[in-house]
């Protein structure tokens, strides 16, 4: 039997980052935290059914910056990275952070499957993202309900979930959609010499609706 890992890797020790293994049926095998590298080597190097898995990693934020509230907003963005006059001591301009790359990719010379993935990315093209503050509870519980009815995973609790677990099931549902579905599937950049991997569309909406988007957006377009 095949499995699939999905892990939301945190940019840092101080955070949870958390692991997911689901089965061929969307069965949850295991869920943990993990906090740091090493514990994320020591699973990946304990796991029984590491050949006979395929893994998705989401790449972390670059949380590293210089002081001043102003750099935290300008964060995302890379515009000022082109200004000769302010310079990007630190790398702070950095949006991804290289957390594990050398562990990953040392998996990959191993012979096992292992993919990056883009959590925001992934939620918009499976149709996960919500109307709420990013991360919130609110948030966290729309998430939960949809990867349970929408996806299947009926043998989620009612009780809320930590937001590294429901994303490292993003992770392990987008490994599975790879290995089964590998024509939906998009490598949308490289990051430290891995494939970041996405959905070309949501799999469990039908081709009607993706037809009516699509013609909602050429008639803004023509407007």
């Amino acid at each position: 039997m095949n499995y699939y890992i999905g892990l939301s890797l945190a940019s840092g020790s101080t955070m949870d980052s958390g692991v997911a293994v689901i089965d061929e049926d969307n069965k949850i095998i295991l869920i943990d935290k993990l906090y740091k590298m090493n514990d994320v080597m020591f699973f990946f190097e304990n796991f029984s059914s590491l050949k006979d898995s395929k893994i998705c990693v989401s790449i972390p934020s670059d949380r590293t910056m210089l002081e001043g509230k102003w750099r935290v907003l300008a964060k995302p963005y890379q515009f000022v990275s082109t200004n000769k006059l302010i310079p990007n001591r630190d790398n702070w301009t950095q949006r991804h952070s290289n957390r594990g790359s050398e562990y990953f990719k040392e998996l990959v010379a191993r012979g096992i499957t292992v993919n990056r993935f883009d959590i925001y990315m992934t939620r918009q093209s499976m149709h996960l993202n919500s109307c709420y503050k990013d991360r919130s509870p609110a948030d966290c519980k729309f998430l939960q309900q949809a990867l349970k009815y929408e996806w299947g995973f009926e043998d989620l609790p009612v009780n809320m979930m930590p937001m590294s677990h429901l994303e490292a099931i993003l992770g392990a549902v987008l490994a599975k959609e790879y290995a089964k579905n590998p024509d939906k599937i998009d490598v949308i950049y490289n990051f430290r010499g891995m494939d970041v991997i996405d959905l070309k569309e949501n799999l469990n909406i039908s081709t009607e609706v993706y037809d009516f988007e699509r013609k909602l957006n050429n008639h803004s377009v023509l407007v």
